[in-house]
């Protein structure tokens, strides 16, 4: 038998409206060269060394500059080989001062550079600049929302307790997204997932193993999307929206992707191989504790986000473990458990901002505030 275990007014208003207008997403977090790389979607705030000027996929000038219309830059000050370097197209506006023809001695400065980031000299880069400035901080990983702003961000929700609380949520996590493709959900792991101790790196969900971001496909020791909420649960298949959607794809291998299947979540059964502190049985699936929140807290997203008012199905959570191909995942009583237990650390914050700034441009409320999954789910 498998083994279960246990102010005044008016100046408050203005406040609140200038935090919701004049912050741009973008500016609140910035990505290190490999992660622009790894990215190559939407709109980014990279910091890097200026190493060069690229003029060709290939090719960079170290020295003896031709142009003002195009730089390299680097994680690395040093760094020689063009795989490890993002393009820069400079625009007529910012030539006079970061065109290395006119300012060769730019070479070994960090740049902060804001722009879309897309393929330049059919390499990776960032085109359009929007913003150029000269230095940065030494560590450019994205950094949470300051409060004032989540604050502003949630204003409508503001008080709201129960079903109102789900409603109002349910609006603002809806408004304003950017849905991506499926193909291009494979780019965007490589950033939310991305090993902080190894840029190469992915971290798969599951299993917590460290994985080269180029090993992702289909074959055995691969790593591929896994749905955290089973794509079948609801039949929204892998098109632009739930089945896109970063707040419940991970990257997992693909074995043990295939295990998890589309079974819900309870503890207990036997022992995952290959994914240690992982069980499963016929019906369910238990993650490891490290993610046993991050995994309850994708699930009431995913319930909160899918209310069925925009020709999805409206997804619920529940207390089964036999939901099949309904729009319905559980158990509920164990992901509230789990929520309670595994509260957000600073990886899953930096996760939801990264999703937030530079790609979806929504967050999960429920990893801003978990007391919201007992206000709405219970207890």
């Amino acid at each position: 038998m498998p083994v279960r275990r246990p102010v005044p007014i008016l100046l408050a208003v203005l406040t609140m409206a200038f935090a919701l207008i004049a912050v741009p997403a973008s500016a609140a977090g910035t990505l290190t060269v490999a992660q622009a790389i790894a990215s190559q979607s939407g709109t980014g705030t990279v910091l890097g060394y200026i190493v060069g000027e690229p003029t060709a996929a290939s090719t960079v000038r170290f020295s003896n500059f031709t142009g003002d219309t195009a730089l390299a830059i680097a994680d690395s000050k040093t760094e020689t080989s063009t795989s490890k370097m993002l393009y820069v197209q400079i625009t007529s506006s910012y030539r006079s001062t970061f065109g290395l023809l006119s300012n060769p001695s730019l070479i070994g400065k960090q740049l902060t550079v804001t722009g879309t980031l897309t393929a330049y000299f059919s390499h990776a880069g960032l085109k359009s600049p929007t913003a150029m400035t000269l230095g940065g901080t030494s560590t450019p990983t994205p950094t949470p929302t300051p409060s004032s702003s989540t604050d502003a961000y949630y204003a409508a929700a503001s008080g709201k307790s129960g079903a109102a609380l789900k409603a109002a949520l349910h609006t603002i996590i809806s408004t304003g997204v950017t849905k991506l493709s499926y193909d291009a959900v494979w780019n965007a792991l490589k950033v939310t997932d991305q090993d902080p101790n190894n840029s190469s790196n992915v971290i798969l969900i599951y299993s917590g193993i460290s994985r080269a971001k180029s090993l992702n496909g289909g074959d055995t020791g691969d790593w591929n999307r896994e749905h955290v909420w089973a794509k079948s649960h609801g039949d929204f298949g892998t098109t632009a929206g739930p089945g896109t959607d970063l707040h419940h794809l991970r990257p997992e291998d693909v074995t043990v992707n295939s295990l998890r299947d589309n079974k819900d979540f309870d503890t207990g059964g036997s022992a995952v191989s290959g994914a240690a502190g992982n069980y499963t049985d016929a019906d369910s699936w238990e993650p490891r504790n490290a993610v046993k929140g991050d995994v309850a807290r994708m699930i009431f997203y995913m319930a909160v986000r899918y209310e069925g008012d925009d020709g999805w199905p409206d997804l619920e959570v529940n207390d089964s473990v036999t939901n099949g191909a309904n729009p319905y995942l559980g158990r509920l009583s164990k992901l509230l458990t789990w929520n309670a237990q595994d509260p957000p650390d600073a990886t899953e914050k930096n996760r939801n901002q990264i999703i937030y700034t530079t790609y979806q441009h929504n967050r999960n409320p429920f990893i801003d505030h978990p007391e919201w999954v007992t206000s709405i789910f219970g207890s």
